[in-house]
Formats: C-alpha cells, sequence, structure tokens
C-alpha cells in the first residue's frame, strides 16, 4: 500500500475541514454522524475483502470520520448566549472583567474585548479615542449592551460581522462604552511582555520617523498599521500591497532568514532554538492573529525538520497547521477572511511556484526579480477569486506594484529596527539614526501613491454568490496539482 499514511493524512485533514464547514453554514442533522460511520465501517470491510482496494478504503474511513469530527467540533464551539445578559439588550449596562487583548486604537474609537468574570463570556467594547487600558487589567465598563450584525461592505457585499467577532470568541458588543474602574493586572505576563515591547518598539518608530513613515515601519515590523490612516490604507489596497503591513509569513520569514545569517557560526541548536522563540512570539505579539500564527507554525515545523534531518514538505506542513489551527478555533475557517487569505497565498506558493518558475525563466535573477514575480504572481493568483468575492477590488497595478516594493521590503525592516531602537535609546538624534528607514520606506510610499494614482489601477467586480467560490477554486487548483504530477511524472 504505497503512500498510504500519506493519504491518510489528506484525507484527516481535508475531511476535518469539510465537516467543520458543512458545520459552519448549516445545522447538519445528528443522524448524519452514524450513517458516517457505517460508510466508513463498510469501506474497510470491503477493503479487507478486496486487498486492492485496501488503501481506499483506510482513506474513505479515514475521510468520513474526520468529517463528523469536524461536525462535532463545531457544534461544541458555537458560542452560547447569556441569558441574563440577553435579557438585558439595548439597555445601558454595567460589566466587570478582564482586557482580554491588546486595545485596537483607532482614529474615532478604541475597540477593547472584555471577558466578564461572572460568566466568561467575551463583549468587545467601543470607547472614545484615546481611552487608554492595556491588555490584563481589571475593569469595570458601562454601555449600551447589543448583538453584532452584519454590514454593507460595498458593491453589494455583506460582510458577515458576528462571525468574524466569533473568531474571536466575542459574542457581544457594548456600544459607547466608558471605563468606570481599572484595577489589577490578571492576564498572562508572557502576552503582556510581548505587548509592552510591541508599544515600546512603535514609540521608538515614533520618535525616529514622521508619518506616515512610522504607521508603515509599524505595519511592516510588528503588524501595527494603527497610524497608517485610511487614505494610506486605501491606496495600499488598490495597489495589492496591503499584505505587507500585517504580520504575515513573509515578515516572519524575512526576520528568522536575517536571524539564521547572524548565527551562521552559532551551534545548530541555537540558530533553530532562536528561530522557534521569534517565530512564536511575533505570534504572541499579534494576539495569535491567523496569518502570524499559520506562518509561526510552518516555521517551526520546517525547524524541526531541519534540527532533525528530515525533510520538509510544505504542501503537507500546510495541510496538518491548517486542520491544527480549525481545530482549536473551528470558527476561522468560514469566518476569518485572514486566515482564508493566508492560508491560500501559502497554498499558492506551493502550487504554482514551479508553474511560474517556468514560465518566467528568462527573466533575469538580479535584485531577485524572478523569485519576487514567481512568488507574487503565485501567491496573487491564489487569493484573487476570494479577494473579488470579499471585496470586488481587481488591482490592475498589483503585479509592478509587488515587484517594486517587495525586493526593497527586507532592508526596510532592517532599518526600521534600527529606526525604533534609536528612537528609544539616543531619542535627541533619533531622526537622524532614522533617515534610512525613512529613505526606503518614502520609496514604498511614492510607489504605492503613484500606481493607486493611476487612472483605472483598480476596477470594481460586482458581487457574486460565495458558492461560485467552490468551482472556481476547485479548477483553479485541480489544473496546478495535474500539470505538477505530469510534470513529477515525466521525471520519473
Amino acid at each position: 500500500m504505497p503512500n498510504v499514511g500519506v493519504g491518510v493524512l489528506w484525507a484527516l485533514c481535508g475531511g476535518f475541514a469539510l465537516g467543520v464547514f458543512a458545520r459552519s453554514l448549516v445545522a447538519v442533522p445528528e443522524a448524519l454522524l452514524p450513517i458516517l460511520g457505517v460508510i466508513a465501517f463498510a469501506a474497510l470491510i470491503a477493503g479487507r475483502k478486496h486487498p486492492a482496494k485496501l488503501r481506499l478504503g483506510i482513506i474513505v474511513a479515514a475521510l468520513c470520520l474526520s468529517a463528523g469530527a469536524g461536525i462535532l467540533r463545531m457544534q461544541s464551539a458555537i458560542l452560547a448566549s447569556d441569558p441574563a445578559l440577553d435579557a438585558q439588550l439595548g439597555e445601558r449596562v454595567t460589566l466587570v472583567g478582564m482586557i482580554s487583548d491588546a486595545p485596537d486604537a483607532r482614529a474615532t474609537q478604541v475597540r477593547v474585548p472584555v471577558t466578564l468574570a461572572s460568566s466568561s463570556v467575551k463583549v468587545l467594547a467601543i470607547f472614545p479615542a484615546h481611552t487608554e487600558m492595556y491588555y490584563g487589567e481589571r475593569v469595570r465598563v458601562s454601555g449600551i449592551l447589543r448583538l453584532p450584525e452584519s454590514f454593507e461592505a460595498g458593491a453589494g457585499r455583506q460582510f458577515h460581522y458576528p462571525g468574524y467577532l466569533a473568531a474571536q470568541g466575542i459574542t457581544y458588543q457594548l456600544d459607547r462604552a466608558s471605563l468606570e474602574e481599572g484595577g489589577n493586572f490578571a492576564g498572562y505576563s508572557l502576552v503582556a511582555g510581548a505587548y509592552r515591547l510591541k508599544d515600546s518598539f512603535v514609540l521608538g518608530l515614533e520618535r525616529a520617523l514622521p508619518e506616515p513613515h512610522a504607521g508603515l515601519a509599524s505595519g511592516i515590523t510588528v503588524g501595527d498599521k494603527r497610524a497608517m490612516g485610511s487614505d494610506l490604507m486605501k491606496e495600499f489596497q488598490i495597489v495589492s500591497l496591503i499584505h505587507i503591513v500585517v504580520l504575515s509569513g513573509y515578515n516572519i520569514t524575512v526576520v528568522i532568514d536575517a536571524l539564521f545569517r547572524w548565527l551562521r557560526g552559532a551551534p545548530r541548536y541555537v540558530r533553530f532554538g532562536a528561530g522557534g522563540f521569534v517565530a512564536l512570539f511575533f505570534a504572541v505579539m499579534t494576539g495569535f492573529a491567523s496569518a502570524s500564527l499559520r506562518a509561526a507554525l510552518m516555521s517551526l515545523i520546517a525547524i524541526s525538520g531541519k534540527l532533525n534531518g528530515r525533510i520538509y514538505r510544505a504542501d503537507r506542513a500546510l495541510a496538518l497547521v491548517g486542520a491544527l489551527m480549525i481545530a482549536w478555533n473551528p470558527y476561522l475557517l468560514v469566518f476569518d477572511p485572514g486566515f482564508q487569505l493566508s492560508f491560500l497565498a501559502c497554498a499558492g506558493l506551493i502550487v504554482f511556484s514551479p508553474l511560474f518558475a517556468r514560465w518566467y525563466a528568462s527573466v533575469p535573477m538580479k535584485f531577485a526579480l524572478r523569485d519576487t514575480l514567481i512568488s507574487t504572481s503565485s501567491a496573487q493568483i491564489a487569493v484573487l477569486p476570494l479577494l473579488l468575492f470579499q471585496s470586488g477590488n481587481l488591482s490592475l497595478v498589483s503585479l509592478p506594484a509587488n515587484l517594486l516594493v517587495l525586493a526593497v521590503v527586507p532592508m526596510s525592516m532592517l532599518f526600521s529596527a534600527i529606526a525604533a531602537l534609536g528612537g528609544l535609546v539616543f531619542e535627541p538624534i533619533a531622526p537622524l539614526i532614522g533617515f534610512p528607514a525613512y529613505a526606503y520606506l518614502s520609496y514604498i510610499l511614492g510607489t504605492a501613491h503613484v500606481l493607486a494614482s493611476i487612472p483605472f489601477a483598480s476596477v470594481t467586480v460586482p458581487a457574486f454568490s460565495a458558492w461560485l467560490l467552490l468551482p472556481v477554486y476547485f479548477s483553479l487548483f485541480g489544473y496546478g496539482l495535474y500539470v505538477l504530477q505530469k510534470e513529477k511524472a515525466a521525471l520519473s
């Protein structure tokens, strides 16, 4: 039974995701679970009677059982409401709890998740701008209690806001909130330390760089894009560069690669231990945001494989990490755009990079032009259908924008880190220390602005059904995998 283990892995991961997906959209009848069990048992019996089909029987059984497990996991994760809070919807209430994540400070408001002391229910409290709070603080807050509602996302699209908040464990929303009392720290010290380090880093950048350069530097280094402003964010969305201002897998890979080069002469365990720590630390610092967590887990698998001399298979690592993340939080699969885009971008790099490498074989390697072209094309083609469904924004300058910008992101991150350190330690001369970062960041900002100003730099695609994504992605990745298998067969 060649490759039965690989087939079972894909069946387990795929079946579990399928079960979670189905239960996320509809109430699956309980009678389906024993039916899946019967099909699994029948597949194993049929395989034992016909040894030639035993591998298929095992895979079918694994698929059915894991799909049932996915249904049960999603069922168990559905957030329960609090009858006492439900009775007070629309009223002004006073709640006591702990701030369970870093406050999200925006231009006009501060959004703070609060886990209640009485029931462990999580509420998103929305405060006026510049309200000072910190992760782990015990608080007494008051506001208008509501249930979150879906809203218009533009171009006829609805954003499922309740599901998005549910992925963060949030059930209720507290509008027009006010802080009545702050108290002692009750969170986790490691998480609080990561947030404090992030805040100190951002403070150093603000001392060394003007805006919007400091905001961009915060985004590409620690995933903090609050200071960029809506206009600048819109330009980055138009040219499809928004991925560089979140702490994505690309940014984390840049940091780990630089760390490995810096520790080139150190013992292997030191290098890999430091790489693993950095990956996890970045995930903690972003509050375990989907993109950074996915990148951190895959980095840990890759580091572990190298440490033990094993071959790293990115496709299997992605499947395993995706299944683990969905098992940890089933809401991610359907309701978290960050998880969806990060997973698809990584899958696109794995499946389509070999194809684009052949198509771009004549492109020169100088300035990493070919590699950037390959990675950009592979990731963009994978996320494009989902982006069109979510926002309708079709960027016609995406490829040149990424080619012009991605090559300078590593140096921008390096000099931004130096600028932040200069801002914290040598504040009087911080702008001088930050000048190299300022030059690189000015280039990125200028490129985005110029390309976004081009007439018809992006067009809006009308809204379409989510169900159309299924045949599109089935065809897209089916074609990519077919070509890859064909090439492997030709080489063997």
